[in-house]
């Protein structure tokens, strides 16, 4: 929609997952092969018609600017509107790091404020899914509401967070109650920490926290008001996934093993991504490769079973990889043997190792590690 702008939280998570955020945002961490978490987020926007989109960052930011550059890959690089880096430097009098969503908007109300589109959708970068946020606004403008919160229905047993977020709705899909790491069973509606708002409400809210020393989003505006505001919900239906942990890194790439969920994410619409030119994956005369997703660029005359494989990875004759993610330029030695493993970019597994984890506690191999 032409009448709306995105704002994207690149790092609001980034302690979720220490591992992987030691050198980047949670915005930038490689996922499935070829692409990175903030992909999702800005290909939502674009195939909505979003065209206007600031990206904020707090720090570690540097492989995030040298994935997205200008926006091209995107489409966003435009004279008029497109794509924006909002670093923590953007207000004069507010030099500090942000710690939450709320004191991250005061850094860009400048931003906010010389914007001119009605419509606001602001999301984080943990999800992974397609998500229509044109048919969210619509919906947002149909019950004439303040605030739409989009949720996915779960069983409690599915919530992979301590800070996972709960809404109660009446039969008009309003919000009544938002609880914050509640003790719950059964099915809930779990906070997709994707907003919509009007842009000239959500201005208005950001200056009030200011002056009330305010320093939650969530909890000191939308919660507090929920009884004044017209928050409602909107259920996302389809595939859905939050990256909330290493481990739910894992389980949630694995999962896009299977086909049927691959084509929930992939199939309906297109996720964009920075283009590389590489060769085509080279494989041995030696080479078993079964049930895995394999970028370009890859050499394997070993095997490689159920894992995924990103752009450069070698897999050496006598190699087996099995339930894995390599990172981009990984090295798997000769005959080594690796199960249920993280490897970060540009690690090399020697000749002859054997290293194993198990599929509720990958090991993880930081960047540049060699073994």
């Amino acid at each position: 929609m032409s009448n709306t702008m995105g704002i994207i939280f690149s790092n609001i998570h980034d302690s979720d997952v220490p591992e992987l955020t030691q050198s980047r945002t949670l915005g930038s961490i490689p996922f499935c092969g070829r692409y990175r978490l903030v992909d999702f987020a800005l290909s939502n926007m674009v195939n909505s018609d979003i065209t206007k989109v600031g990206v904020i960052t707090k720090s570690n930011y540097q492989s995030l600017m040298d994935h997205i550059g200008s926006g091209k890959d995107w489409d966003l690089a435009r004279r008029h509107g497109g794509l924006r880096i909002l670093p923590p430097f953007g207000v004069q009098e507010n030099t500090s790091l942000y710690n939450t969503r709320l004191e991250a908007l005061k850094n860009i109300i400048g931003f906010i404020e010389k914007s001119t589109e009605q419509y606001v959708v602001m999301t984080d970068c943990d999800l992974v899914c397609n998500m229509d946020y044109d048919k969210i606004v619509r919906t947002h403008i149909r019950k004439n509401a303040d605030v739409t919160m989009v949720y996915a229905r779960m069983n409690a047993r599915e919530m992979t967070s301590s800070n996972d977020i709960v809404l109660k709705l009446d039969a008009s899909g309003r919000v009544t109650d938002i609880s914050f790491a509640p003790r719950v069973q059964g099915e809930v509606n779990v906070f997709a920490n994707v907003f919509v708002l009007n842009r000239n409400l959500l201005s208005n809210l950001v200056k009030d926290a200011i002056s009330h020393n305010k320093h939650h989003f969530t909890a000191d505006i939308i919660a507090r008001n929920v009884g004044t505001l017209r928050v409602f919900g909107y259920e996302h239906a389809s595939y859905f996934a939050k990256i909330t942990s290493l481990q739910s890194y894992y389980d949630k790439s694995m999962e896009l093993l299977d086909k049927t969920r691959m084509n929930e994410v992939f199939l309906n619409n297109n996720v964009y991504t920075k283009i590389r030119d590489s060769a085509p994956t080279k494989y041995g005369d030696l080479a078993s490769v079964k049930n895995s997703l394999i970028a370009d660029g890859c050499v394997i005359e070993g095997e490689v079973e159920n894992s995924i494989l990103f752009r450069g990875v070698k897999v050496a004759r006598g190699a087996s990889v099995k339930n894995s993610i390599l990172m981009q330029d990984t090295i798997i030695g000769d005959n080594a043997y690796i199960n249920c493993i993280i490897t970060d970019k540009n690690v090399t597994v020697t000749d002859g190792r054997h290293l194993s984890g198990c599929e509720t506690n990958p090991f993880y191999i930081r960047k540049n590690s060699k073994l």
